[in-house]
């Protein structure tokens, strides 16, 4: 059987791919444990300087979690998926490199949520996000409530989280949750440009990023004082 994420190494740049393109890189028990297993492995390898995640496949960077393989499930078997999915999410987030996310497709779900958890988001045109799952009762548990108010505002977060409502490439970089959108080609050599402009060292580039995400969770935290949300 294929492995489910993949980590190609070109020089100093990781690419980190999700790689289930038959099921739109949908996230399965087996995808969250490898793709934990990836980020210790690049947590730790010095050799790296700024991560690229994407997703294999023509149709999806990610369509989040995999309803049908969970579909009959006991409850035990559903807290153990959700242990692997928590280890999988808090993982990625606590990864010392720059990561970009470089997202075609479907970006839906725990894929919006993965997606959120990159410095850096470059979305090609056809790129559509959304934290979906509340249509179907199921609470965001990427830290996708959280997160999402940060990026572009809690007024928005809310609509789109209270509705489940999708939006296009060009609407998400509106709001400000994506930082760059262009043609599919333009994709990975965007993603790549990003990547390699942001560590002319290991440490640096380590630093900046633990400096940055003090910042801004420190940020976060802070009361507003009449300015309107985004």
């Amino acid at each position: 059987m294929s492995p489910t994420v993949l980590v190609e190494r070109s020089g100093h740049l990781a690419h980190l791919i999700l790689n289930r393109p038959e099921v739109l890189n949908a996230i399965d028990n087996d995808l969250g444990e490898e793709l934990g297993a990836a980020c210790d492995e690049l947590a730790v390898d010095e050799s790296v300087w700024a991560i690229i995640l994407r997703g294999a496949g023509e149709r999806a960077f990610c369509a989040g979690a995999d309803l049908k393989a969970r579909r009959d499930f006991s409850p035990e078997q559903w807290a153990a998926q959700r242990a692997v999915f928590r280890g999988m999410f808090k993982k990625m987030r606590t990864l010392p490199q720059p990561m970009v996310a470089a997202v075609h497709g479907f970006a839906l779900g725990g894929g919006t949520e993965l997606a959120m958890l990159a410095d850096f988001i470059v979305a090609s045109d056809d790129a559509i996000f959304g934290l979906t799952e509340v249509s179907l009762g199921i609470i965001p548990g990427g830290g996708g409530t959280q997160n999402l108010p940060r990026l572009i505002g809690r007024n928005r977060a809310k609509e789109l989280i209270f509705t489940a409502r999708r939006i296009t490439a060009a609407e998400a970089r509106q709001f400000g949750l994506v930082n760059h959108v262009v043609a599919r080609e333009q994709l990975l050599p965007t993603a790549t440009m990003i990547a390699s402009d942001q560590a002319p060292s290991t440490t640096s580039a380590r630093w900046r990023r633990t400096r940055c995400r003090t910042r801004c969770r420190s940020d976060s935290r802070r009361p507003t004082t009449g300015s309107p949300s985004r």
